[in-house]
């Protein structure tokens, strides 16, 4: 095998691949980076047990050469010393060759390495996937729905299903909705286009997962088209294949959770009483709890609160739009507040209350495709 390369490129893709690869690695040919040669481009494999991600680098675009094959092949390098001596390279242009022995020869301006290599025919395959149950979505849609619900997937692996987001299709809606037991994420989008009578509703797709795509999906004119299988998903994104493991077991039935009505009902701005709840957190972050305190009425004043005995209290106040409803007096944790907040893309929302010790909702007030649900916290 030997190519040439554009530095920023192979920089870009081995950085891609590399979020696939554990530094425990249970099957040693696994902490490797696979890189293919043929003559349409490059193509670098990272796999771990949960993610595969397959990066091409084409050999030219309508601007730009940026590889150039003069002999197809393939091998394994290790992943931690490939990439930093790729991210040190002195010069445009990357150099790589490798002989008979599996040897591989780095070179870049006057520098050279040397990497010991392994069959590449060793490493496993990707999953196989059959790509008929698909459906396609708006890059940014996609983004939007990972910021806005993978936040709240549990992170103790008591449940495992909760470590995941759960998609569920039909009728062309997709709905996701993560949930740790204290708080939920809702967000459901329309889909234009997908296979025909596609239907799904126990996809557990792995919080890490999503997050590591979220990283690597740039944003595109061409949609994201997503496959659903039994055991895997699969999102293939501009130059990217990426592989994710579903987690198995059943997701618990939410719609029961949330709220149909409610005593009181709140319309604030996101931006203002973000910015006060990051205030009014500085000293919850004392307490274990993380406990602030909303206390509001018909006057359009709310009351955010938090007190720490050892170091002092914190007192502010928000105007509210509109107040409809019984008075109010609940407490909360500040970072399942903050996380909520952060992730509604609207500059006014609704706070629906059912009174001090029942769920609470926050909603976009101009879009009823998201929603948010804490629950409160029990202070005396």
């Amino acid at each position: 095998m030997r190519f040439s390369i554009d530095r920023n490129q192979l920089i870009n893709a081995v950085q891609d691949v590399i979020k696939a690869i554990s530094s425990r690695a249970v099957i040693p040919i696994l902490s490797g980076i696979k890189i293919e040669a043929k003559r349409e481009g490059i193509y670098l494999t990272g796999s771990n047990s949960d993610i595969s991600i397959e990066r091409f680098v084409p050999a030219e675009d309508e601007e730009h050469q940026y590889v150039t094959v003069v002999e197809p092949g393939s091998i394994v390098l290790q992943a931690r010393f490939f990439s930093e001596i790729v991210r040190k390279l002195p010069s445009e242009t990357v150099d790589i060759s490798v002989n008979s022995e599996l040897i591989a020869t780095i070179a870049s301006g006057r520098a050279e390495f040397n990497l010991n290599g392994l069959n590449a025919e060793e490493y496993p395959r990707l999953p196989s996937i059959d790509e008929h149950r698909f459906f396609e979505i708006e890059t940014q849609a996609l983004k939007n729905i990972i910021k806005q619900t993978v936040f709240a997937v549990s992170v103790s692996e008591t449940r495992p299903v909760l470590t995941g987001v759960n998609w569920q299709y039909e009728d062309h809606k997709l709905q996701c909705v993560a949930t740790d037991s204290h708080r939920l994420a809702m967000r459901h989008v329309k889909i234009e286009k997908s296979s025909e009578q596609l239907r799904f509703s126990n996809v557990i797709v792995p919080g890490k997962s999503l997050n590591e795509l979220a990283k690597i999906i740039e944003d595109q004119s061409d949609p994201v088209q997503v496959v659903v299988t039994e055991h895997y998903i699969l999102f293939k994104a501009k130059h990217v294949l990426f592989y994710s493991r579903l987690l198995e077991g059943n997701y618990p039935e939410v719609s029961k959770l949330i709220p149909t009505e409610s005593t009181t009902s709140i319309v604030v701005e996101t931006k203002p009483f973000l910015q006060a709840m990051e205030r009014a957190s500085l000293l919850a972050r004392e307490n274990n709890n993380n406990v602030v305190k909303l206390t509001g009425n018909a006057d359009l004043k709310l009351e955010l609160s938090s007190f720490s005995p050892e170091i002092g209290k914190i007192v502010e106040e928000v105007d509210a739009e509109t107040y409809e409803g019984e008075e109010l007096t609940i407490s909360f944790n500040a970072l399942y507040m903050l996380d909520a907040l952060r992730a509604i893309d609207s500059e006014t929302l609704i706070i629906d209350f059912n009174g001090s010790m029942r769920p609470f909702l926050l909603r976009p007030i101009d879009d009823s495709s998201q929603l948010q649900l804490i629950l409160p916290i029990r202070t005396y």
